[in-house]
């Protein structure tokens, strides 16, 4: 008897950021961090917070508001970093809050189509819909470009 293949499913940590659910696929996150302590690094792009030192590995840290042009939001007891590697380097983004983890089937996450000329929706990988709630999916891949 074959076995019927089904779309595949996904699991995305999702954070708020200004009041709006977004997710970033979890096989790509390393950690979870409360914040840290924050180290400017002079002459940084404006969205880059500074560098951290966890565990004895320095990592940078991105203000993910700043970077998608949303606003700088105020830390609360609740702000996270969300620690990932690309090529072998560590990066953090800092966001509001980390809601859960959320299982999205392929067939409830949707492409967005490029209806503006925003460099944001290039960093957008799709919008899931799970029940009511609309969680916009990043790209990490298309967030991160190391030169």
């Amino acid at each position: 008897m074959e076995a019927q293949v089904q779309g595949s499913v996904n699991q995305f940590v999702i954070f708020n950021m200004n009041q709006e659910e977004y997710g970033i696929d979890i096989q790509k996150i390393t950690t979870i961090e409360k914040l840290l302590n924050i180290t400017r690094v002079p002459q940084a792009s404006a969205a880059i917070k500074g560098v951290v030192n966890l565990r004895g590995e320095i990592i940078s840290v991105i203000e993910l508001s700043k970077k998608l042009k949303m606003g700088v939001t105020t830390p609360t007891d609740d702000t996270r970093i969300i620690i990932f590697k690309i090529d072998d380097v560590s990066v953090g983004f800092i966001v509001d809050e980390v809601v859960e983890v959320l299982t999205i089937p392929d067939e409830q996450i949707e492409n967005v189509l490029q209806v503006s000329s925003d460099v944001s929706l290039d960093y957008i990988y799709g919008i899931g819909k799970v029940n009511d709630r609309i969680v916009t999916l990043l790209n990490l891949d298309k967030l991160i470009v190391l030169k």
